[in-house]
């Protein structure tokens, strides 16, 4: 089963952006994103195993082995330049990819990390060792519509072992010393998400060498789903892709 899903297939398109859901989010995150965005873009959504169409394949268990995985699915798109945007969890998958990707001599051309603390910097917090409510629990404190899957029972048993996997993966995940990134970085956050400030997603800087810009838009862990207009003209500004 293929990792990414492309809503749109855009042969022309000069650049393709690879986009990396949130713990217990799926591609679909990202469908909207197809007609929001230029032309001159074609979105590649990845489908991590276990969900979604994707239900039948194993979970993957390990951070690193998430992003080698990725990583070596990219190596046939890679005819043409690419750029990474993730999402909390999937910000530090897309860092982890774009390290890969850079030692194999295909650096990606800028990385977009949004609703995350830096590799180096992740927190104590456990959900995945909460029980079924408290998992739910943190899924509706972190809002998205993820959350609203969780209320239907019959949806609860179907979601909850990838999001709690999910969160195990994340939770679980260590900074590892190795070649720094060269590739430009732009962090983005919610000005009121409870999980990380402005000062702590400053440090997404200290993990390349490229150039660093911190965006904050209004909103909380999931503002880019109502900011969706600004997080695009932001994505359109700093790749040089007319609108």
């Amino acid at each position: 089963m293929s990792w990414f899903r492309c809503p749109e297939t855009r042969p022309w398109a000069s650049m393709r952006l690879f986009c990396l859901p949130h713990a217990g989010g799926s591609a679909v995150f990202y469908r909207p994103w197809a007609k929001a965005v230029s032309p001159a873009v074609e979105v590649q959504a990845v489908q991590y195993p276990g969900r979604a169409d994707r239900m039948a394949d194993a979970f993957v268990t390990d951070a690193h082995q998430l992003a080698r995985l990725v990583a070596g699915a990219m190596a046939p798109l890679m005819d043409r330049p690419a750029a990474l945007f993730g999402h909390s969890m999937g910000a530090v998958l897309a860092y982890e990819v774009a390290r890969l990707l850079q030692e194999r001599g295909t650096p990606p051309v800028h990385v977009f990390a949004s609703g995350a603390r830096p590799p180096h910097d992740r927190g104590g917090e456990r959900v995945a060792d909460r029980d079924d409510d408290g998992v739910v629990e943190a899924m509706v404190e972190l809002g998205g519509t993820d959350a609203e899957a969780l209320q239907d029972p019959e949806l609860r048993e179907l979601v909850l072992p990838y999001v709690r996997n999910d969160f195990a993966l994340i939770e679980s995940y260590e900074h590892r010393d190795g070649a720094r990134l060269t590739v430009p970085i732009t962090a983005i956050v919610g000005d009121a998400d409870p999980h990380v400030t402005e000062a702590q997603a400053k440090g997404w800087g200290t993990v390349t060498d490229g150039r660093f810009t911190l965006t904050a838009l209004r909103g909380g862990h999931f503002y880019l789903t109502d900011q969706q207009p600004a997080v695009i003209k932001e994505i359109h500004r700093t790749l040089e892709v007319p609108a």
